[in-house]
């Protein structure tokens, strides 16, 4: 939020632990991008998961029930414009080409 604030780039912002996620949204998403973009495998939601269960996430449906469940587990900012997938995570470099 602070690059988008700090560049006068104007955004809307969706807090999905507050404002939930509905299954449709992750559907859409996942057809985009795939399940495993969305998924942040670095981040301690995920490592917290033993083997077992990390590996029983392993398709879209199952996917989208945990990251349901986990909203922290969504690699983060996702940004759309348009209801299309324009990047996923954070990276400065990307977001000066998609935006200047």
């Amino acid at each position: 939020m602070e690059y988008f604030k700090t560049n006068g780039i104007p955004f809307e912002y969706h807090d999905y632990k507050k404002k939930g996620l509905t299954p449709e949204k992750l559907q859409s998403w996942t057809k985009q991008k795939g399940w495993e973009p969305l998924l942040n495998k670095k981040g301690t939601t995920w490592r917290s998961l033993d083997i077992l269960q990390q590996k029983k996430i392993k398709d879209i449906p199952t996917a989208i029930n945990y990251l349901l469940a986990n909203t922290s587990a969504i690699k983060r900012p996702i940004i759309e414009l348009d209801g299309k997938i324009i990047a996923i995570g954070f990276d400065e470099s990307s977001y000066a080409l998609l935006f200047h």
